[in-house]
């Protein structure tokens, strides 16, 4: 574990210019600095770093990139806290909030001042308090993020984080928490997260003083030296006192040796693995969003880009009904694994009065290298790198699209995938299904598809 005194780079904030090879007749870059925006949300971030393979003091080898690393524990995408020794002020279920910390500041509970976070009594019995949480997406942590924005004067002083990589066939059953303000882990809870024995779970980060920094941005961050794969957290907190937000920062992991090579993959999914490694526009909402966990809760979830400026004042459309405009945004995507993709799922839900008018998907191979290049030189990858996965094709609002790729052989693997909107607007979610390379080179090669086909599915 390496202690950082502030994030080398913030998540999601900074801008990519614009590729002049994504777009025909493109004027510039058209991107908004930063992806907060009016629905005040933060797209998921994920890790392109190399670590040492245990979880120990060391230097890191390469850059950690904060703005590719995803939150795993997020109850935006399925954490879950499983027990808390207390929850008296404010339940340990705020630690996980996607939303930023906020104070109130007459904001009272029938036991004390209200405080988003998770804080603990004033603890008048021997031990210290603690929690466990389940991770939404079980993989590799690269840091966390301890975050005591607004407890200046009731922020726990010291923490430290245990883990573990548990099967979840053999989790004993949990009690429900339901409803915790006022209250403490019963006799009966205690016994039942005693199966788990976190008390031996590997240390992650030791016992640690944190800083309160200022009221409204109380970060700390810490950088894990691991490669394993984890599933669960222990936050240990000593001795008691609360924290606003524990952000769980990684990329997901999944057994690709047990994929069944007659079933779909989502190849792009950030579970999986997959990240946005560039993007021209993120106004109101990171690409990040739409390769995330189930179905979109709302616009917010998405990918949004600003309105581009370069749009003609009067619009036209040409012969097959798709709009007439000189630019685009995009979006370059690290698949999870290598793979062929040969089903493409964009989505528009929630984007009724601002979905895309057209769009289209592109597939290339790239080695780490490569793809490190492409990010200093703003993806300015020459044209014919790319194969096309889906022509242009006209999206509607709201809606859920199916499309087959172009791909025409098993053999065309691709690592990474670039979806380019015309001429702005927002995506929910984009889905690409297929094999990964190793399974595809073992199945037996089929006739090529020469059919473009589309489905719709509306959205209600």
């Amino acid at each position: 574990m390496r202690r950082l005194g502030q994030c080398p780079r913030g998540p999601a904030t900074g801008r990519t210019p614009r590729s002049p090879s994504a777009c025909s007749g493109d004027v510039g870059d058209k991107g908004q600095k930063g992806s907060v925006g009016r629905h005040g949300k933060i797209g998921p971030i994920g890790s392109k770093g190399s670590m040492a393979d245990a979880p120990k003091e060391g230097r890191l080898t390469r850059f950690l990139d904060f703005t590719q690393l995803t939150d795993m524990a997020s109850e935006s995408v399925g954490g879950k806290i499983l027990f808390a020794t207390d929850d008296f002020f404010a339940p340990a279920e705020n630690l996980i909030k996607s939303d930023s910390p906020c104070f109130k500041e007459r904001e009272y509970t029938e036991f004390g001042k209200w405080m988003d976070g998770w804080e603990t009594r004033r603890k008048r019995i021997p031990g210290h308090d603690w929690c466990v949480l389940r991770l939404g997406i079980q993989g590799v942590i690269r840091a966390f993020d301890v975050d005591v924005s607004y407890f200046t004067g009731d922020y726990a002083p010291r923490m430290s984080i245990q883990a573990a990589n548990l099967e979840e066939e053999k989790l004993p059953e949990i009690p429900e928490r339901g409803i915790r303000t006022g209250a403490a882990a019963t006799p009966e809870e205690f016994e039942a997260i005693a199966e788990l024995k976190s008390d031996d779970w590997s240390y992650l980060v030791p016992m640690t003083e944190l800083k309160p920094g200022n009221p409204a941005s109380g970060h700390n961050y810490f950088l894990v030296n691991s490669q394993q794969r984890w599933t669960h957290i222990r936050l240990n907190i000593f001795p008691d006192g609360g924290i606003a937000r524990l952000r769980v920062l990684g990329t997901g992991q999944k057994d690709w040796t047990a994929t069944d090579p007659k079933e779909h993959a989502d190849l792009v999914a950030i579970a999986f693995g997959g990240v946005c490694v560039g993007f021209s526009s993120a106004k109101f909402g990171h690409p990040n969003n739409i390769i995330g966990v189930g179905g979109a809760k709302s616009m917010a979830d998405g990918w949004e880009t600003a309105r581009r400026l370069d749009r003609p004042p009067i619009l036209e459309n040409d012969d097959n009904g798709i709009l007439l405009v000189p630019g685009c945004e995009w979006a370059v995507f690290r698949l999870a694994h290598p793979g062929v993709i040969t089903r493409i799922e964009i989505d528009t839900k929630y984007f009724k009065g601002n979905a895309p008018d057209s769009c289209k998907v592109d597939g290339c191979v790239l080695t780490t290298q490569e793809e490190e290049d492409m990010i200093k030189q703003k993806w300015i990858l020459p044209a014919h790198k790319w194969k096309p996965l889906l022509p242009v094709t006209k999206l509607s609002p709201n809606q859920s699209h199916l499309f087959d790729s172009l791909t025409l052989e098993l053999q065309d693997v691709i690592t990474h995938a670039r979806l380019t909107i015309v001429p702005d607007g927002g995506v929910s979610r984009l889905r690409l299904r297929g094999f990964p390379s190793s399974i595809c080179l073992l199945r037996p090669r089929e006739k090529p598809m020469m059919k473009f086909s589309v489905g719709f599915k509306a959205n209600p």
